[in-house]
């Protein structure tokens, strides 16, 4: 089991503008990872409304979600999804989809995008990361979404400081 033991000061991002995505399959678990995320968020000063809530059907759509919701001025988008391992490669398929549309969509470098989808092959597994031995990822995710924000702000900063440099031949 991998622990977290969040560093960045992210007090600075009490302004900031988060949306959670999360799909309704499996919503006895992500309506658990939701809820946290935005306990979580609140305590750390954010407002009901600088947290926006959405819905999907499924884990498939979360990186359609967060593809839009990536433009839409938040500062950073949390998707919530519990894809359990069944008989059929089905798993497999899922998993990857949303991973890797995630990762697409981060690797466009405007906002982050927090993965905070439970790819486990029991129903336990998932209730364990809800608040039982291995720790509730919704809290994870919302911390790892002000670091994130934090982290944008700072590298923002710093290009605004470099000295424009003219190098003439």
């Amino acid at each position: 089991m991998s622990t977290y033991s969040p560093q960045t000061d992210t007090a600075a991002t009490t302004d900031a503008r988060v949306a959670i995505v999360t799909a309704e399959w499996n919503t006895h678990i992500t309506s658990r990872l939701r809820d946290e995320a935005v306990a979580t968020l609140l305590s750390h000063g954010l407002t009901d409304d600088r947290i926006g809530l959405f819905d999907v059907p499924g884990a498939v759509e979360l990186t359609y979600a967060a593809a839009r919701l990536a433009g839409c001025g938040y500062d950073a988008v949390i998707v919530f999804g519990c894809v359990l391992r069944g008989d059929t490669p089905h798993f497999d398929y899922v998993c990857q989809s949303v991973t890797q549309g995630v990762t697409d969509i981060n690797l466009q470098g405007k906002t982050p995008v927090i993965f905070g989808v439970l790819t486990v092959d029991t129903e336990q597994q998932a209730i364990d990361r809800i608040g039982g031995p291995a720790g509730n990822k919704g809290a994870e995710a919302a911390l790892t979404a002000l670091k994130m924000i934090a982290f944008d702000r700072s590298t923002k900063h710093a290009a605004e400081k470099q000295p424009e440099t003219n190098i003439h031949p």
